[in-house]
């Protein structure tokens, strides 16, 4: 608890609402954001509300296991950190040149 609780800190900002299942390891999250919401884990939240998250999680498999032939552990976090700014930049618009530029620079 205490890890999620460090992770929760430095990656969400304050003013967010966070959604999760009921799991017990999130139990702290409402000290750290402004609104926590949980929702039990059931057949139809897994078809209706969590839709799109098994969708990114199977299109981010797939993305992984076709680009990539070995993935090693160490360089994992580098591999979802692509997926997710290539998710994300469809919503750049005119401003993809400028992103392009920034996550160059930036780049770990």
């Amino acid at each position: 608890s205490l890890e999620i609780n460090e992770t929760i800190k430095e990656s969400i900002d304050n003013q967010s609402i966070v959604f999760t299942d009921k799991s017990t390891s999130y139990v702290d999250i409402s000290d750290f954001v402004e609104l926590h919401i949980t929702e039990k884990s059931d057949k139809e939240t897994t078809n209706e509300t969590l839709k799109w998250v098994h969708i990114t999680i199977s299109n981010a498999k797939r993305n992984l296991l076709g680009n990539y032939h070995k993935i090693k552990r160490k360089y994992l976090q580098l591999y979802l950190n692509e997926f997710i700014y290539k998710l994300n930049r469809r919503y750049f618009g005119d401003k993809l040149f400028e992103r392009l530029i920034i996550a160059n620079i930036t780049a770990v």
